[in-house]
This record gives C-alpha cells, sequence and structure tokens, in this order.
C-alpha cells in the first residue's frame, strides 16, 4: 500500500468521521473545547491544597468531596431545569455561575471558605452537563449519537490535554492564575453559547401534532411509531423517545426512578467513576507522597487526554457496530485493573505514565459507549431528569471518591487504593454481565433506531414499529433490548 493511498484513506475516515453533524452540534463542540481550555481546578485541587497550602490527604479528599457534594445536589435541580427553563438558559446559568464561584475560590485562604467555595463550584460546573447531552440528542440523529459524543468527548480531552500541561507550569509560579484563567475561559465560554447557540428543547405535540422547536419536523398523530424527528424526516429513533413524545407524557423523577433497567445503569456507571475519580484526586496525592511534583503529575495526566485526541475517533469508529454489552465489560474490567497497576509504579514517573495509558484505554471505549446508552433509554421530554440522574452517579462519585481515596492512603497507603480500584472494576463488570446476560445479541437492535434510515427519511418517521409504549412510564418493551451501539456512516 503507497503512502498516497494511505494518507487518502485517513482522510476520507477523518471526514467520515465529521461530515454530516448540524452547525449547532459544531458551536456547542466549539464551546466544550473553549471550556476545557480553562480546566484547572478539578485538575490541580489536590495538588494545591497539599503542597501549596499544606494540607493532608484527608483534608484535600473533603473538599474534593464537597466539590462532589454540590454536584450532586444541582444534577437533578439542573435535569429539571433543562426540561422546563430550556437547554439554552441552564447552560448559561451554569456557566456564568462556574465562571464567579472558580474566580472567588481563588481568594479564599481559611480552610471552612474554601470547603465551602468548593461546594459553590461542585454546584456550578455540573448543571451544565445534562443541558449539554440533552442538547446534543436534541440536535443529532439517533444513528450519528454515538459518533456525536465520542467527538464531544474528544473536544473535552483535546482541551483537557492542554491545559493539564500548561496549568502545570502555570501552578509553579501561581495557583491564583490558574484560578482566574479558568473564570475567564468558562466565562468565553457562556457568551459563545450566548451568540450562536439556539434554544433545541422539543416542544410538547399539539393537539394537529405540530412541535413548535426549530429542526423537529411535524409528526401526524397517526403516525405509527411516530416521533419528532431532526434533520431530514429523522426521529429520535428510541421507543422511549417515541412513547414519551407523541403522547405528551409528563415525566417527573419519580418515572426515572422507576425505571428499573436504567437505574441499573446508573449505579454501575457510579462504581465505574468511582474508579476513574483517582485520576484526579488519589493519583496526584500519591505522586507527590513519592516525590513528584505538579509538573510531573501535570505531565503524567496530560497523556491521558492526549491519548483520548489520538484514539478517541479511531476506537470509536471500531466499536460502533459492536456488542454495547461486552464493550462496558471490557472497558470496567480495564479500568480497575489499569488502576490496580498504580501499586507497582514505584518511584518512576515513565511507570505511573503507563499505568495511565492503560486506564485512558477503558475511558476511550466507556465514555461514548455508556453515553450512548444512556440517551437511547431516555424518552424526549424527560432527557433533562433522566441526563441529570446519570451525571449525579459521577456527582456522587465525586463525592465518595475522594473520602475514600483520602481516608485510604492516610490510613493505609496508597497501594491498598489502587488494590480497590482493581476489586471495583472486576465488580462493575460482573454486574453488566449480570444485567445484560438475558438480552439476545441482536434483540431489538433494529426496531426503534428506524428500522432503517430510509424509512425516517422518506415517510419522516421516528422509529418505525417500535411506538407502543407504556403510558405512565414513557418507556416502551422493545427499547428493553436494545443495548447494542448502532451508527450508520
Amino acid at each position: 500500500m503507497s503512502v498516497a493511498s494511505s494518507v487518502a484513506g485517513v482522510r476520507r475516515a477523518a471526514r467520515e468521521s465529521v461530515s454530516g453533524l448540524p452547525r449547532e452540534f459544531w458551536w456547542l463542540w466549539t464551546s466544550t473545547l473553549v471550556n476545557r481550555l480553562g480546566a484547572f481546578v478539578a485538575t490541580f485541587m489536590a495538588l494545591y491544597l497539599t503542597l501549596d497550602r499544606g494540607y493532608s490527604a484527608s483534608y484535600a479528599g473533603l473538599v474534593a468531596s464537597l466539590h462532589g457534594l454540590g454536584g450532586v445536589v444541582s444534577s437533578l435541580g439542573a435535569g429539571v431545569m433543562t426540561d422546563r427553563l430550556g437547554r439554552r438558559p441552564t447552560l448559561l446559568i451554569a456557566q456564568s455561575s462556574t465562571a464567579a464561584s472558580v474566580a472567588l475560590l481563588g481568594f479564599m485562604r481559611d480552610p471552612v471558605s474554601i470547603a465551602a467555595v468548593a461546594f459553590l463550584v461542585g454546584m456550578a460546573s455540573n448543571a451544565s452537563r445534562p443541558a449539554v447531552q440533552a442538547m446534543m440528542a436534541d440536535i443529532v440523529r439517533p444513528e450519528d449519537r454515538v459518533r456525536a459524543f465520542s467527538l464531544n468527548y474528544w473536544a473535552v480531552n483535546l482541551g483537557f490535554a492542554i491545559s493539564s500541561a500548561g496549568a502545570g507550569f502555570i501552578a509553579q509560579y501561581s495557583y491564583l492564575a490558574g484560578f482566574l484563567g479558568e473564570a475567564a475561559m468558562t466565562l468565553a465560554c457562556a457568551v459563545l453559547i450566548f451568540l450562536k447557540l439556539p434554544e433545541s428543547r422539543p416542544e410538547r405535540m399539539s393537539g394537529t401534532g405540530k412541535a413548535g422547536v426549530a429542526g423537529v419536523t411535524e409528526v401526524g398523530p397517526g403516525a405509527e411509531g411516530a416521533g419528532p424527528g431532526t434533520g431530514a424526516g429523522a426521529g429520535p429513533g428510541t421507543g422511549a423517545e417515541v412513547a414519551a413524545g407523541a403522547a405528551g407524557t409528563d415525566i417527573g423523577l419519580g418515572t426515572v426512578l422507576r425505571d428499573g433497567r436504567f437505574m441499573s445503569v446508573v449505579t454501575l456507571s457510579f462504581v465505574v467513576a468511582l474508579i476513574f475519580q483517582q485520576g484526579f484526586v488519589g493519583l496526584p496525592v500519591a505522586m507527590g507522597a513519592d516525590g513528584f511534583t505538579s509538573v510531573d503529575y501535570g505531565t503524567a495526566i496530560a497523556v491521558n487526554g492526549l491519548l483520548i485526541v489520538v484514539l478517541q475517533i479511531p476506537v470509536t469508529r471500531f466499536i460502533q457496530h459492536r456488542d454495547a454489552r461486552r464493550l462496558l465489560i471490557l472497558s470496567s474490567v480495564l479500568a480497575g485493573y489499569g488502576f490496580g497497576l498504580t501499586a507497582f509504579a514505584g518511584a518512576s514517573l515513565t511507570l505511573y505514565t503507563l499505568t495511565v495509558c492503560v486506564w485512558t484505554l477503558a475511558e476511550i471505549v466507556n465514555a461514548p459507549t455508556q453515553t450512548g446508552l444512556v440517551v437511547r433509554l431516555s424518552p424526549v421530554h424527560g432527557r433533562g431528569r433522566y441526563q441529570g440522574m446519570y451525571t449525579m452517579s459521577w456527582s456522587v462519585a465525586g463525592l465518595v471518591g475522594p473520602l475514600m481515596s483520602g481516608l485510604i492512603i492516610d490510613r493505609f497507603g496508597a497501594e491498598w487504593l489502587w488494590g480497590a480500584c482493581a476489586v471495583l472494576g472486576t465488580v462493575a463488570g460482573l454486574g453488566y454481565w449480570l444485567l445484560m446476560r438475558g438480552l439476545s445479541e441482536e434483540d431489538g437492535a433494529g426496531k426503534g433506531e428506524g428500522q432503517g434510515q430510509g424509512e425516517r427519511e422518506g415517510k419522516g418517521k421516528g422509529a418505525g414499529e417500535a411506538g407502543t409504549g407504556d403510558g405512565e412510564t414513557g418507556q416502551n418493551r422493545p427499547l428493553r433490548g436494545r443495548l447494542r451501539v448502532r451508527t450508520k456512516g
């Protein structure tokens, strides 16, 4: 194979990876990139408190946990705001509040005030997540969603790779500059959203069957399995979306909590998130105890973002048609044992970096697969609440993870923390296997997401034949087996 043909193949793959997505998606993608370019607090808070301020690992864990508690408080509230107030207003409020609270945190010196403002930062910063994910699901066709979530995750980590490496050097001279830099970038993100992103929330259908939001097509009241379409007549494509969208069913938090399969996914997501949290809490504390500086940690953790930037898109192209169940089991186990290997890193920066490479591979597989699954299990008019509940699993992990790591490191040593990560990865993998073992590989995979795209494009139907739903929950039974990642293009 010639070099020219190889280059042409790479260009074609890149073009296919980014083509066909709406302009609004790319503005949302850009806002994500800008926001992550300023990331500082979540990455360097533990080092700031232990190395610069001289506090213990337990106190650093407490502050990080309060940051996570703020996220827990805001996740469900932000989910409700996303559904009721709208995606765009929720994003603007969240980003503006984050900018103000992060700047304030940089000037705090008293341990009580540091902890209190860290809680506020956690509330503000996590409030945007349900809105971002709901907006992305609104504006992107179902068959493109895994690809879209992967591209957005790629932007997150491109910004993270740049900011973590640069912020490590900034922290050598002034942590305050890091706090103010994040505040400025977050405010720039809010301005970009205000200027470029319209509201995307689907309106409930009227008696004539018309949905009044840009990009959402008319759907007749008698359409079989019809849901509000996006793009060229493409409907959201999952049974839950169809049932809730066509019937206009009210989706409350009680509906989410009664959705047993979804809550099982949320629980397993919490276990996996608990593992990944250690990359930003347990790892910097352990490296600091081994004599490494903020630059050393910034270099090691920047590899995480760099690998995702390089591998996320090609890996997504490889996994997008594969069984989501196997991918979730594999990524959970790989994450646990990737962190488990950190116990053998000793005083070697190279070994620390290699362990980061291992669990980063798990993150690359897990992130788009898990997010795509959550969207497919979420009704259209309950997306904010469903995404809020899913986001809460990560926020709770952000609360529990730092406390766990701080206490284990202080009392038993870092090696016990890494062993616990391996155990949690095994538990999560087993949990996914138990949750999904009763489902055949292809059960329901072709229904809902459209018995083919042609049916959506030609007739404007939302989900083929999978439109018969449960009126109470907005979920329909064919969705239960649809756990295979399926995209076109």
